[in-house]
């Protein structure tokens, strides 16, 4: 194969994929600037897992765009060094924040949290505009006071639903970074949250970003999850055909 054909393949792939595919070589090693590329990724995704989200900000334009009520909790883990060791920490509520979700009203449908997970950035750069996607989208549906958690892991979800007495949780949640994809956000639907609940209960929308799922078809699959759970009253394994109907995009973990 001619260098100029192998070169247009080559450019063919990496114009499809940001994956690192077809990647030049200098002697046995790799050209600097892809090295380089490389570290300047790795960065990123590590800054991502590290940084702490902003979460009085978040609620400040929340309530400024959406007017809704939002309360800012935080999990059993004091502190990131603390999140990342412990897993179990960040699926449960610290001690001042259950008793501040436990005053809360119960008679709302619908749980909305929003959980900084593994990449805050994620959370700051596609929370909001989520949001004015998801809201109206949401009219039928009595909702709870959105609850922003630091610290916070997927399943946190279910102690907040199950306090709350809602029939559904939202989870929106920074997904763990990958080496193109630092601030990809992840949404998770569960069914009756309860503690206990396993990630087989859920359904999970991933990869919202500019470059992936875009907000608007990221809302549209939620709103259809959403009716969908609420006709069938469940979400998981056991409603398979839920997520086989949505259009074209969504990842199912």
């Amino acid at each position: 194969m001619s260098d100029l054909v192998h070169n247009g393949i080559v450019a063919k792939l990496q114009s499809l994929t940001p994956a690192r595919v077809g990647l030049g070589r200098t002697g046995i090693s790799l050209e600097t600037r892809d090295v380089l590329a490389f570290q300047l990724a790795h960065a990123r995704a590590r800054d991502a897992v590290h940084a702490r989200l902003d979460a009085a900000g978040l609620a400040a334009a929340i309530k400024a765009e959406t007017n809704s009520v939002v309360l800012q909790l935080h999990s059993a883990a004091a502190n990131r060094a603390e999140y990342l060791q412990r897993p179990d920490l960040g699926r449960l509520l610290s001690d001042d924040s259950r008793k501040l979700l436990s005053a809360q009203p119960r008679d709302a449908e619908l749980a909305l949290i929003i959980a900084d997970g593994l990449s805050s950035l994620a959370i700051e750069r596609h929370v909001p505009a989520v949001l004015n996607e998801l809201l109206p989208r949401l009219a039928i549906v009595s909702l709870a006071p959105i609850c922003i958690v630091e610290q916070g892991r997927v399943a946190i979800g279910d102690e907040i639903g199950q306090t709350l007495d809602a029939q559904l949780s939202i989870v929106l949640i920074g997904e763990r970074p990958g080496l193109s994809s630092p601030d990809s956000l992840g949404a998770y639907i569960t069914w009756q949250p309860r503690s206990g609940r396993t990630d087989a209960e859920r359904v999970c929308i991933s990869n919202i970003r500019a470059e992936g799922l875009s907000y608007a078809q990221a809302a549209a699959q939620l709103e259809h999850v959403i009716a969908e759970a609420r006709s069938r009253r469940l979400t998981g394994v056991a409603s398979q055909s839920i997520p086989a109907s949505l259009p074209a995009g969504e990842e199912n973990l």
